[in-house]
């Protein structure tokens, strides 16, 4: 019998390790696979700002396999089905968008967690069980999911050390494009003042013992979140870098 998939990622966060990544919005698995072979420790797959849904996601999350990468999808929102879906489909790390406090905080551990501890729908043949191969994949499922949940609002700032308290999340990241919408700085995720407020984020879920993670495409905003406690990081959003590249 197989052995159930380790969370490189999951581990790298538990012992510290600064893991960089990249923000993934095209749904081409040529391009996925492309990416991953290009030294990032994450990629993000977001269904949740583009065309991408977890049917999509699915050759993308096999097209990154066979290489020394982590992927990480956002589902559209906390939403317990779609939750179900992804993880059925074999993602093992799940950020979840728009967490406002610890009851949604809950919701989402609810999600990731068979009965009785929480809702996750059973079902044997799945990509996540390598098809019905691998021994005990039901109870020991969760010891290999990484449950990351997203601040992204003033409200949602201030109920960081409540959320971080929750049992069974596993890392905070903090959403800052959101979070200047939220401070009245639409558009304008490098603002001075929504990069303190990120900053202090930062600070406060590491002192309440948790991972801190967050997107910038500001160099300086990028290095002044790492040096604040920040160990999962990108710079970088593929479509951005097509862009870029194209009008060089």
């Amino acid at each position: 019998m197989a052995d159930p998939y380790k969370n490189a990622f999951k581990a790298a966060l538990k012992e510290g390790r600064l893991q960089r990544g990249i923000w993934c919005t095209l749904r081409d698995s040529l391009a996925a696979e492309m990416m991953a072979d290009c030294g990032f420790d994450w990629m993000m797959f977001d269904t949740e700002h583009s065309p991408m849904d977890p049917i999509s996601v699915l050759p993308l999350l096999q097209a990154v396999a066979p290489y020394p990468v982590s992927p990480i999808v956002r589902p559209g929102s906390l939403h317990a089905a779609e939750i179900k879906k992804l993880l059925d489909l074999g993602a093992q790390t799940l950020l979840i968008p728009y967490v406002q406090n610890a009851d949604e905080a809950a919701q989402a551990v609810a999600a990731v967690e068979y009965a009785p501890a929480g809702i996750r729908g059973v079902s044997g043949v799945t990509r996540a069980t390598r098809f019905g191969k691998v021994a005990g994949y039901h109870k020991q499922a969760r010891a290999e999911i990484c449950l990351i949940v997203q601040v992204e609002t003033l409200e949602a700032l201030d109920q960081i050390e409540a959320i971080a308290a929750v049992d069974g999340i596993d890392a905070i990241f903090i959403g800052p494009a959101d979070l200047a919408a939220s401070m009245g700085h639409v558009g304008e995720p490098s603002h001075p003042d929504v990069t303190k407020a990120l900053l202090d984020g930062i600070r406060r879920i590491t002192a309440a013992g948790k991972p801190a993670g967050a997107l910038t495409t500001s160099p300086q905003v990028y290095d002044a979140a790492i040096e604040a406690g920040a160990v999962f990081m990108s710079k970088h959003v593929d479509m951005v870098a097509l862009r870029n590249g194209l009008m060089s």
